[in-house]
């Protein structure tokens, strides 16, 4: 009996349950201006914020949540840089696109309904980065 394509099965679903989740971090400029936008406009809130010198705002290196979905913040040198996106799965984006609208977010793109079935809204913070909220399937509210 030979075991070895069971052990490589074994082996390759092991390897496939070992990542939970991914925690995007998006490189600011200042975190005061960050937070401000994400939590004031769209609605994140802060969970915490380390900063080597607590007197000063930045360099810090900050996590944010809402609902589900976790995002990092980091004002630090070499944590990227700026201009970079953030994918982001939303139930209902013509929902979402009303509630940031009625908050003053100036909204970059959408929604749109894509070619590849989604429908998406792109927002941009002070840094340039791309927050891209998604609704899988387009306009079916699932």
């Amino acid at each position: 009996m030979d075991r070895l394509p069971l052990m490589r099965r074994l082996a390759t679903t092991r390897r496939c349950h070992l990542l939970k989740f991914a925690i995007p971090v998006l490189h600011v400029s200042s975190s005061v201006s960050a937070e401000e936008f994400y939590c004031n406009r769209l609605g994140f809130q802060r969970q915490f914020a380390y900063r080597l010198d607590e007197t000063k705002p930045d360099p810090c290196y900050m996590g944010l949540t809402r609902d589900r979905v976790r995002l990092h913040l980091s004002s630090f040198s070499g944590d990227g840089v700026s201009g970079g996106a953030v994918y982001v799965a939303v139930v209902d984006v013509d929902s979402l696109h009303a509630e940031l609208v009625a908050k003053g977010v100036a909204i970059d793109t959408g929604p749109i309904d894509q070619t590849w079935g989604n429908r998406e809204m792109y927002v941009k913070d002070p840094d340039r980065n791309s927050i891209r909220f998604i609704q899988e399937g387009g306009g079916r509210v699932v």
